[in-house]
């Protein structure tokens, strides 16, 4: 592939900050690539939105990224992976990854007893596509989901040291606690940055699965696959750009909680344009 292709970004994008977890997770295992990225603060958050809005908006939010030229586009979202990664795929002439996949197959392998355990917004949960696409690889397993809405604003919002946030995490988990699950999928890209709280709940016993690691292994294949990768011959510094609909230096401010490098600035963009 010629190497224009190659040195291209890769789009990502969320509802808000929690796909900086993926971004975190790409820029750790492919280093040399540039990555775009856009979170639609003003829209946050998905998980209470219907299937028709959320198509819509990740349609915005793809165009604006084709904008940039990007080489392949990771939805780093559950709710817009669960809900409208079948549809813009057909639509876009683009290679598009969603979360959801990569996180079943590794709880898939993950497991010993066939019980797992998933977190998610009110609509990944609704959606239930963990459970058919974990009973797609293997019908035995048994899946019980678990919607844990308060989980993305108490991240948002900063509270994550918080003892309401503990609180919150034993409400939601008791009924969780209380199976034989002995894998469970974090799914929702915010979760993660719950992560230790909720191993301090669940306990060892428990494997938790993380899917933005697993995205951004899928999409190191997919770039090696397709001659796509970025060898870093050209430049010696990665590119990191952050668009976000609203509430840019609260974005900011966040992101320097979560990445290993400092951001200095997201830019605003109306994506309701495109």
């Amino acid at each position: 592939m010629e190497q224009g292709k190659k040195t291209a970004p890769i789009g990502v994008f969320d509802s808000g900050v929690g796909g900086l977890t993926v971004v975190r997770e790409i820029a750790r295992q492919l280093p040399n690539e540039n990555i775009v990225y856009f979170g639609d603060t003003a829209r946050v958050p998905y998980g209470s939105k219907s299937k028709d809005t959320i198509i819509r908006f990740s349609e915005q939010i793809i165009r604006f990224l084709q904008g940039k030229n990007v080489k392949a586009i990771v939805i780093a979202c559950n709710t817009a992976s669960a809900l409208a990664l079948e549809t813009v795929r057909d639509e876009f002439d683009v290679p598009i990854l969603g979360v959801v996949i990569p996180g079943a197959r590794a709880a898939v392998a993950a497991t010993q007893n066939g019980e797992i355990g998933v977190v998610g917004t009110d609509a990944t949960v609704k959606s239930g596509v963990y459970t058919r696409v974990i009973q797609e690889l293997n019908p035995k397993l048994h899946v019980i989901e678990k919607a844990c809405p308060l989980f993305v604003p108490l991240v948002e919002e900063g509270f994550k040291e918080h003892v309401v946030t503990k609180q919150i995490i034993e409400y939601y988990l008791e009924s969780m606690k209380n199976t034989q699950i002995d894998a469970m999928i974090l799914g929702c890209t915010h979760y993660p940055l719950l992560r230790s709280k909720i191993r301090a709940y669940l306990g060892e016993k428990i494997q938790i699965v993380n899917p933005a690691y697993e995205t951004a292994m899928d999409l190191k294949q997919l770039l090696s696959e397709h001659d796509m990768a970025n060898d870093g011959t050209t430049s010696l510094v990665s590119r990191y750009e952050f668009y976000v609909s609203d509430a840019a230096e609260k974005f900011v401010d966040f992101a320097n909680t979560v990445m290993p490098f400092d951001i200095s600035k997201a830019n605003i963009v109306n994506i309701e344009e495109y």
